[in-house]
């Protein structure tokens, strides 16, 4: 038992509350998410000459349920961090 205590110990510390730097930019990200729709298009030509392509989309539930994006962002900070976020959300 007394081999495991240290390695329960880290568990329960990565089960904390982040950082609010941390936070705020992983949640800045899922606020603006929540805006709109995001996408990539690729196109590319191989060494063989071969044209390629490729299309990505994405969709949050966020921007499903038609939640602010302001919300989103003070509810993910709340979460991950037990407080308030440190800087306000600025989408450019």
């Amino acid at each position: 038992m007394k081999r495991l205590a240290p390695v329960l110990f880290l568990l329960a510390a990565a089960c904390g509350p982040m950082s609010p730097e941390r936070a705020a930019r992983i949640c800045e990200e899922r606020a603006r998410a929540a805006t709109g729709p995001t996408g990539e298009i690729g196109i590319g030509i191989t060494s063989d000459g071969d044209a390629r392509g490729s299309f990505e989309i994405g969709i949050t539930s966020d921007y499903l349920q038609g939640r602010d994006p302001y919300e989103v962002y003070e509810t993910c900070v709340r979460q991950k961090t037990g407080q308030g976020p440190v800087r306000p959300l600025v989408l450019e």
